[in-house]
């Protein structure tokens, strides 16, 4: 596997962990104000989700540019 095909496997990965994040945080939404002392933490958990799925994504596409 070239390092751009390991890339893409690692962001597929990325992907889903930050859909599931997402949806977390989505869960939590609904069901406030119950649980709102944990609103930090699954924001934080989404927010480095977040970050880590674009800094490898713009990986990738520097990759692909070279």
């Amino acid at each position: 596997m070239t390092d751009i095909d390991l890339l893409k496997a690692e962001l597929r990965k990325l992907s889903a962990k930050a859909t599931q994040a997402k949806m977390d945080l989505h869960d939590l939404s609904e069901d406030l104000p119950v649980n709102w002392q944990q609103i930090p933490e699954i924001a934080a958990r989404a927010l480095e989700a977040f970050a880590t799925l674009e800094a490898k994504r713009a990986e990738l596409k520097r990759l692909e540019a070279a």
